[in-house]
Parts: structure tokens; C-alpha cells; sequence
């Protein structure tokens, strides 16, 4: 478990870490996804796309985030929250 959730905190931060801090909804986050919200993201056996991530972690989420670090907490909390990791 403990490499998986490595795997997605690297993921999210090198995907998230461009966009235009503070961001104050999902929709801030697009422009700095490679592929938009079609951006996959995979370690082991899990596997979503930025726009799944985005639909299951709704709920999860604080908005407005200062920065990619605060961001990728949340994420990954409401990850363990959901048994997603």
C-alpha cells in the first residue's frame, strides 16, 4: 500500500504542480494536466483518469488550495477514506 500511495503522490504533484496557485475548484487544475481531464493515473493494479479522480473525491476536496502539497494531501486522504489505496 505504502508504494502505491508513493506512486500517486508523485503522480498527482508532477501533474498538479503547474497550475495556477491558489486554485479554487477542479476546473483551476485542468490547464496543467498533460492529457486535460482525460489524464490517467496508475500504480499497481489502480488506475483512473483526472476526471474520474475528480467525480469520486468531490466530497474529499477543501477548495481553494494554496498549493500543489495541500492538494495532493487531500487527494490522497480522501484515497484511504474511500479504501481507493
Amino acid at each position: 500500500m505504502a508504494d502505491k500511495e508513493a506512486e500517486f503522490r508523485q503522480q498527482f504533484h508532477d501533474a498538479f504542480k503547474g497550475a495556477d496557485y491558489p486554485v479554487s475548484n477542479p476546473m483551476d487544475l485542468v490547464p496543467a494536466l498533460p492529457n486535460g481531464p482525460g489524464t490517467r493515473f496508475e500504480a499497481g493494479d489502480t488506475s483512473f483518469t483526472a476526471m474520474e479522480l475528480s467525480t469520486k473525491m468531490n466530497d474529499s476536496q477543501d477548495f481553494p488550495y494554496e498549493n500543489v502539497d495541500a492538494l495532493v494531501d487531500d487527494l490522497i486522504e480522501g484515497m484511504k477514506r474511500k479504501d481507493m489505496l
